[in-house]
């Protein structure tokens, strides 16, 4: 560029535009002209003062705009700045008469659009400049704060935006301040009407799978309680099913634009994947949207570490964290860079990158060891067990299936059991008197779920070694939920990768007293491992006491007794169970 274009830029950067209409006569000329004798797109980025924040120098096709400071903080706000920019007409100047191309129907293209949206400019304004560099039309957009009901396409959604007709660029009449100031009073009433569960940070829960749209809700709605228990409120869904994953993006321009909006509209700094998001997804989310972007298993580590209380569940949650963040740490800055070269440490020296790995896993390496020693203490317990002959029934199944209300139960206990999920993170253990003289274990441990993180899975393994010494496993199921199978199905998997499909079991259909009266049970469950280790089924309600009395009778039957070890006298009033 020549000196007088460079000075001419920064001269538009030190005036002051006017909120009515966006600009002045003459500011619009300078600025088409500018643009016009450039030979490219020019670009003004606008405070709520008037004063111009960036000056933006793109090609004759269109824009770049930079990565932007943070949003401003706060509830239905929009960033704060408007863009006014310039298109250039096609065609040549000719004396008096001016040879220009065809006129398009709107001036402000999708890729505009998209800019206004991903970066919540209070409003996106162009003008459109002829061959001879003077302005010849205007047309503006702003936000939604809701698309406008009954308005579709078609089948298609309305647009999340207004794009106001396009006119001369004279004739603008436009109070830009009230109009922002009437957007942000609309998303701040929209949010105090929203129906939201809970009062914590907001969240947008996304499905993207191959999956049928069935098993795509019932992901959601158990992402949605797992958002609940971490003390979330769900402000929106949005589901895509696609034919195979993009294992770079997730999510097409198209949904991304979708997902922002929904977003801007719930007033969610949060989005939630239910699937586990490699680095590079995660990364490349995080570019296209300011707002945080975690996947399923992140939020199931918070959880953990929200209710870990031992010393023990701690490590372990840690040691999961750690491991889940080592291969998704991504250095941010260079400035850092080759900590430990320079004079007496001659080489290329270390990175700062390089130097938080380092200590991630030296971290991961003394986590392991104290591990090493709270499983040797744990080892030295379950031998005690042994000399005294007492044999261990340990309670498994999904989360949140009534395990520790069942403890409760059985063995007068107080243990926490609440109707969240993950209530149990330390396993518990009860010495249960039976009729008959018999006595045991009861040992109540973590709950499962779905794809389950295999960083939760190892770092778990020294509680869940508990489950090999048992001789029987009671599997708990909420029989109440529409997802029994499901869950079924999801223990056994886990329990198979753990090698204790073996075990003998029982599978115990708990929270009878909330199955809808008539329906059917189901006879066969997809099993995996089950034929073999499967010694029946039982019917409790752990909170009504209903079917207890049977379930002490089948577990005396199926546990393998030492004769020689110690009894316990007989029952407590025919009761079935004693503390």
């Amino acid at each position: 560029m020549k000196p007088s274009q460079i000075r001419a830029l920064e001269r538009l950067g030190q005036r002051r535009y006017p909120a009515a209409g966006g600009f002045s006569l003459e500011q619009a000329r300078e600025l088409s002209a500018l643009s016009r004798s450039l030979g490219r797109q020019v670009g003004l980025l606008i405070d709520r003062q008037g004063y111009v924040f960036l000056v933006l120098l793109g090609d004759p096709g269109g824009i770049l705009i930079p990565e932007l400071p943070r949003a401003r903080e706060g509830l239905g706000r929009l960033r704060g700045l408007r863009l006014l920019h310039t298109h250039l007409e096609s065609g040549q100047p000719d004396g008096a008469r001016r040879k220009i191309g065809p006129l398009p129907e709107d001036l402000l293209s999708r890729e505009d659009l998209m800019d206004l949206l991903f970066l919540r400019l209070d409003s996106l304004s162009v003008l459109l400049v002829d061959p001879a560099g003077e302005p010849r039309l205007f047309q503006q957009a702003h936000i939604l704060p809701h698309a406008p009901e009954g308005e579709a396409r078609g089948s298609e959604p309305a647009e999340p935006y207004m794009l106001h007709p396009v006119t001369a660029w004279d004739k603008v009449d436009v109070d830009l301040a009230a109009q922002t100031g009437a957007l942000e009073e609309e998303l701040a009433r929209s949010l105090d009407g929203s129906a939201l569960i809970g009062s914590g940070e907001r969240c947008i829960l996304v499905s993207v799978s191959t999956q049928p749209k069935a098993a795509q809700e019932s992901g959601l709605a158990e992402l949605a309680e797992l958002a609940r228990t971490a003390g979330l409120a769900v402000a929106g869904r949005l589901m895509q099913r696609v034919q195979r994953l993009d294992y770079n993006h997730i999510l097409g321009q198209g949904k991304l634009l979708e997902l922002e909006v929904l977003a801007l509209q719930g007033q969610a700094d949060l989005l939630i994947f239910d699937l586990e998001l490699s680095p590079a997804q995660l990364r490349n989310l995080a570019e296209a949207s300011e707002r945080r972007v975690i996947d399923r298993t992140q939020l199931i580590l918070d959880i953990f570490a929200q209710r870990a209380i031992s010393r023990a569940g701690k490590l372990q949650v840690e040691l999961a964290q750690l491991q889940y963040r080592l291969p998704r740490l991504v250095g941010r800055s260079k400035a850092l860079d080759r900590l430990a070269g320079g004079i007496g440490g001659k080489g290329p020296g270390e990175t700062k990158l390089e130097t938080d790995r380092r200590r991630l896993r030296e971290r991961i390496t003394r986590i392991k060891s104290e591990l090493n020693g709270l499983r040797g203490h744990r080892s030295n317990i379950r031998s005690r067990r042994a000399k005294a002959r007492l044999p261990v029934v340990s309670l498994v199944g999904y989360t949140n299936a009534g395990k520790s209300t069942l403890l409760n139960a059985m063995s007068n206990s107080d243990v926490l059991a609440e109707n969240r999920l993950f209530a149990t993170l330390d396993p518990t253990s009860r010495r249960l008197r039976l009729p008959e003289e018999r006595e045991l274990i009861l040992t109540d441990t973590v709950g499962f779920i779905r794809s389950l993180p295999k960083e939760l899975l190892e770092a778990f393994r020294a509680t869940l070694e508990e489950l090999e010494e048992s001789d029987l496993l009671l599997h708990v199921v909420d029989s109440a939920s529409p997802e029994l199978e499901q869950q079924v199905q999801a223990v056994d998997k886990i329990l198979e990768s753990l090698d204790l499909q073996n075990i003998p079991r029982l599978l115990v259909y708990n929270k009878i007293d909330r199955r809808p009266a008539g329906e059917a049970w189901p006879e066969h469950l997809p099993q995996l491992n089950y034929d073999e280790a499967l010694k029946g089924v039982v019917h409790v309600s752990a909170l009504t006491g209903e079917g207890l009395e049977a379930l002490g009778r089948r577990i005396i039957q199926l546990v393998d007794w030492r004769d020689d070890g110690p009894g316990c006298g007989p029952g407590n009033g025919g009761s079935a169970f004693q503390a």
